[in-house]
């Protein structure tokens, strides 16, 4: 244990830090010029099989917290959104509702954006969230939360602090696809569970903005993102 503990915290190398020290960071380039190839490969069969072109103009990714996946969906020019591949979370911390503080280890819920990659992430890759957005700083000062939280990714590994930990080979192929069709194309929807199979649910003890956060997300995944299949 003890071992462990040295080489690796919260899931991350203790030496990635200092092996960059000596080595250099890679930037974006050289990083997608490594893993591209491999991933574009993978990508582009998912994207066949869907019917889609690839690079994708307009991309969702639906997180939904019990389940443990992440699903890739794709909008085709006739603006209907294609669902194209299901990834699995090896790991998310917390539990169901949104994220409040600094420290209290849950994923958010909502309505994201992707604003940037991280090719020397000590969790391998990351793509960074626009959390808190708008909507969660409205709610933090209406309820005098001074800390929401911040830096919340999308990243590789199999530990997470907050964020949605992908494992590497997934990863490379989100960080990829986010890089080849941009991030200001990447919508990302964060739910406690897929409302497809049973309607988010509003508890007494929820505030009422997160009451209207689960109606919102209930309607927009069962309209917007329909499955003939919850099985593909």
């Amino acid at each position: 244990m003890f071992a462990a503990t040295i080489f690796y915290i919260h899931g991350r190398s203790y030496w990635v830090p200092i092996i960059q020290k000596f080595t250099g960071k890679k930037t974006t380039q050289q990083l997608i010029a490594k893993i591209g190839p491999a991933a574009r490969q993978s990508l582009t069969a998912y994207f066949n099989q869907a019917g889609v072109s690839y690079p994708p103009s307009n991309i969702a990714l639906l997180a939904f917290k019990k389940e443990q996946t992440l699903e890739l969906w794709a909008k085709k020019n006739n603006g209907q959104n294609v669902f194209i591949h299901r990834y699995p979370i090896k790991k998310l911390s917390g539990k169901a509702g949104p994220k409040l503080r600094e420290g209290d280890r849950q994923v958010p819920e909502g309505f994201y954006r992707t604003i940037g990659l991280n090719p020397n992430s000590a969790y391998y890759l990351s793509i960074k969230l626009n959390y808190p957005n708008q909507f969660d700083l409205q709610h933090a000062l209406a309820e005098d939360r001074a800390n929401p939280g911040s830096n919340i990714f999308i990243h590789g590994k199999a530990v997470s602090v907050g964020c949605l930990a992908m494992g590497d080979k997934t990863i490379e192929e989100l960080f990829v696809l986010a890089h080849d069709s941009g991030l200001k194309n990447i919508s990302v929807i964060i739910s406690p569970r897929n409302p497809r199979k049973i309607p988010l649910q509003c508890k007494d003890a929820q505030q009422r903005w997160v009451c209207d956060l689960y109606m919102r997300l209930n309607q927009i995944i069962r309209k917007d993102y329909k499955r003939e299949s919850e099985s593909r």
